[in-house]
């Protein structure tokens, strides 16, 4: 993500992710917040570089999301006063894999995730990799953007779709959707900045927003059409180069929490700060599944092909970009296995900022996280979860698996503000959703 501004972001560089620190899902625990970077959180001062010269004007998106002030501490996000509402004219983009537990079954989770970040990469790309307010979600993503970058985004998510269903074989459904019109509804979008770490801050959405904009691109409004065969959004940066990351606790946990229709907000905001209080920092229970040292970076065949399948132009064929990313990803493998610093590369600190910039827990709309927890915890999560369903105070999915997944998103691999988007690895956020909608099925079915 380029900017002329110190950066915000991890191994996919750009917008918020969330706190690498283990033993409590707020990472306060072990790690304390790291110390306060205002300049390199909030983007730098608007007006001029350090050396006196003036930067180039903010877009319209970035501008507004840069005014936003960044929280630390994620048990806070339940704050209502760390959310802005989305100006009047704003767009929210969102996109959704059909049948993405198919895909999942047949063994394509890899695909899945990939084909669910890169709108993420495709418009940042397009917007020249300035910030804008975004959130991973597994098999889709959403992200909000000013008029005046409506083209782009529809651009983006036009050519991410014909370059899913080409290339990955999957279908890629997206929409448009015009905050007025959210607005018109009943529902309302509100962003807020979390910073994971120094160097990057990590989009939270409230207001109900995303979900109805999602539940519309469900129903076929608002959508936004696959571009021409043979048309590919620019998705340099993005990768999947790690294996996949076995628990150290036992399991790990894709969770998706949100308010029961009936319950009121003030309850189900108790009941988010009683999940994010549950584990014992004495006992290392949960926490991010990106282990201190970083994922194992061993350069799989089929990250191979899914990073050819990305990057590639149609000038060139498909065997060159195979080549070269086996040759250049060998020779990494090697930098990060002794530590070699190459130029201004230093592998120890971008293994560091991996692990800090991993968007393991976030907030859209309710509660997503994916863990690393013992099995004792997970249930008593679960129960809490039931518990708390039962007295109509939230519905939620949750799903277990041995492994996470880490899609990677890094156009310059020596800034620091390169983004990584987690997931479970055997269904993850798909399958806690599938549960999520079933429990919400039951309840329409028992009210009728």
């Amino acid at each position: 993500m380029k900017r002329a501004r110190p950066a915000q972001g991890g191994c996919c560089p750009h917008p918020p992710a969330f706190h690498a620190a283990h033993g409590t899902i707020d990472g306060e625990a072990e790690m304390s917040d790291p110390a306060p970077d205002d300049t390199a959180r909030t983007g730098g001062d608007a007006g001029t570089a350090a050396h006196g010269t003036p930067l180039p004007a903010e877009r319209p998106t970035t501008a507004f999301y840069h005014r936003i002030p960044v929280f630390d501490g994620f048990a806070r996000l339940m704050e209502p006063e760390l959310y802005m509402p989305l100006p009047a004219g704003w767009l929210i983009g969102t996109t959704d894999v059909v049948d993405s537990s198919g895909a999942i079954a047949a063994g394509n989770y890899k695909r899945v995730n990939l084909a669910g970040a890169s709108v993420i990469g495709a418009l940042s790309n397009a917007l020249g990799n300035e910030d804008f307010p975004f959130v991973f979600g597994g098999d889709g993503a959403s992200f909000a953007v000013a008029p005046d970058d409506e083209a782009a985004a529809r651009q983006s998510l036009a050519e991410t779709a014909a370059w899913s269903a080409e290339d990955l074989g999957l279908t890629l459904r997206a929409a448009l959707v015009p905050v007025d019109d959210i607005r018109a509804a009943g529902s309302d979008v509100r962003v807020a900045r979390f910073a994971s770490s120094p160097n990057l801050a990590y989009a939270m959405f409230s207001g109900g927003g995303l979900r109805w904009a999602e539940a519309a691109l469900k129903r076929g409004l608002y959508a936004v059409a696959p571009a021409p065969a043979g048309s590919k959004p620019d998705l340099s940066g993005m990768s999947c180069r790690f294996d996949p990351i076995k628990s150290r606790r036992g399991v790990i946990v894709s969770l998706l929490v949100v308010p029961d229709p009936r319950a009121d907000m003030p309850t189900f905001r108790r009941l988010i700060e009683a999940i994010l209080a549950l584990p014992d920092p004495s006992k290392d229970e949960a926490g991010n599944p990106v282990p201190e040292g970083g994922p194992n970076y061993s350069l799989p065949p089929e990250a191979v092909e899914l990073e050819a399948l990305a990057v590639r132009r149609p000038s060139l064929p498909a065997w060159f970009y195979r080549v070269k990313i086996a040759v250049l990803g060998g020779l990494l493998k090697s930098v990060f296995r002794y530590g070699t610093h190459i130029g201004s590369f230093d592998p120890k600190r971008y293994i560091n900022e991996l692990v800090a910039n991993s968007d393991f827990r976030k907030f859209d709309d309710g509660l997503r996280l994916t863990m690393d927890c013992t099995p004792e915890f997970a249930d008593r999560l679960e129960s809490l979860l039931a518990k708390a369903a039962a007295d109509h105070m939230v519905l939620y999915g949750l799903h277990r698996q041995n492994n996470a997944l880490i899609t990677c998103f890094v156009p310059n691999i020596t800034r620091h503000d390169h983004v990584h988007f987690i997931d479970g690895a055997e269904g993850g956020y798909a399958e806690a959703a599938r549960s999520l909608k079933a429990m919400a099925a039951r309840i329409a079915t028992a009210g009728a």
